[in-house]
């Protein structure tokens, strides 16, 4: 890949500072950037190094200043850069068509401008539309859709009547629609309750490996429009995900809990079911979640507290051996005192 200064900025929207006419082969991190590079800036604590980096260009926020260097400006260096990777590092999936040993059951419908490796199972009923890539070992159940231009890397399993949305990303080993986890008597009977709902992904919609999503018990489990979902992640029955949302790695939400629009959830953060989680609310890493969170809410913390509220006492649990020691010492000298007075 060879294109000009010019042309980069012209693709990503934004205005040249420096040199227009240099041509760029390669996108490199900012300390290994050399001749024919371009990097980036996002992160003010790298603004350092725009003095000291090779780059033959960099992508930068309006205002940014670096004598000598050619700049690239964007609104978001970071946005930039991504649709910068993409179109110097484009997806090829290298099949086209439907595999002669990808097995596809009597009944089931696989667009043939679809692409489907070998060991792929379609069931009856399914529907497989145009621009979807199956990669092998990719099961479809029963009367399962996946929509267009779809791509389900190796070994996803789609269960039955589950429903994936336009241009979703499954990636290796994600399961959708495995049952959810409804057994009357807990600890004595455990008996089994049947999970006959599905699950909905709705486009846009990229879920990280090993993910898995278990169908509603009635009714749906429904990932909503653009949500970003990390690796390692558990999704109950019947929880619904608002559009935008971003869930990080290790997170384990219970069932029939719905949160809103925009929620951002660190890694390893617990929550439990029934629960309400409103627009725009952010948890921290690590957070137990345990009651609805109003929209627009910072908590941390398990159990959960306001996100200020959590750091005054962090900042005390630290001094606890301090004020331990301190309490003993008063409790002496209140004995002491106590003693003097009953003379």
């Amino acid at each position: 890949m060879k294109i000009t200064l010019q042309e980069i900025a012209q693709l990503l929207g934004g205005t040249v500072d420096g040199q227009a006419d240099i041509v760029i082969s390669d996108i490199r991190p900012i300390e290994e950037a050399g001749d024919g590079d371009i990097t980036f800036v996002a992160n003010k604590k790298y603004f350092k190094q725009l003095k000291t980096t090779s780059a033959s260009a960099i992508l930068a926020a309006p205002g940014t200043k670096a004598a000598g260097k050619n700049l690239v400006l964007v609104s978001d260096p970071y946005v930039a850069f991504g649709k910068l990777l993409a179109f110097f590092y484009p997806l090829v999936h290298g099949h086209q068509g439907v595999h002669k040993d990808a097995f596809i059951e009597e009944g089931a419908f696989v667009s043939p401008e679809a692409a489907v490796f070998p060991r792929v199972f379609v069931s009856a009923g399914a529907r497989v539309e145009k621009g979807a890539v199956l990669y092998p070992g990719v099961f479809i159940g029963r009367s399962a859709v996946v929509g267009e231009d779809a791509v389900l890397y190796a070994n996803v399993s789609v269960y039955q009547n589950c429903i994936i949305g336009k241009r979703v990303v499954l990636h290796s080993g994600v399961v959708v629609g495995s049952d959810g986890f409804g057994f009357a008597a807990p600890g004595s009977g455990n008996y089994k309750i049947p999970q006959v709902g599905f699950v909905q992904i709705d486009d846009d919609v990229e879920i990280g490996a090993s993910t898995t999503i278990d169908r509603g018990t009635l009714g749906k489990t429904w990932i909503q429009r653009n949500v970003k979902i990390d690796n390692l992640v558990q999704i109950a029955h019947n929880v619904v995900i608002g559009e935008n949302s971003v869930i990080t790695a290790q997170v384990g939400i219970s069932g029939s809990t719905k949160l809103g629009k925009s929620v951002i959830i660190g890694g390893q953060t617990g929550i439990t079911g029934h629960l309400k989680i409103g627009d725009q609310v952010m948890i921290a890493a690590g957070s137990g979640i345990h009651k609805d969170i109003e929209s627009g809410q910072i908590v941390a913390g398990a159990p959960q507290l306001p996100h200020r509220q959590w750091l005054k006492v962090e900042a005390c649990r630290v001094k606890l051996p301090e004020m331990r020691a301190a309490l003993e010492e008063l409790k002496k000298q209140v004995e002491i005192i106590r003693k003097q007075i009953n003379k």
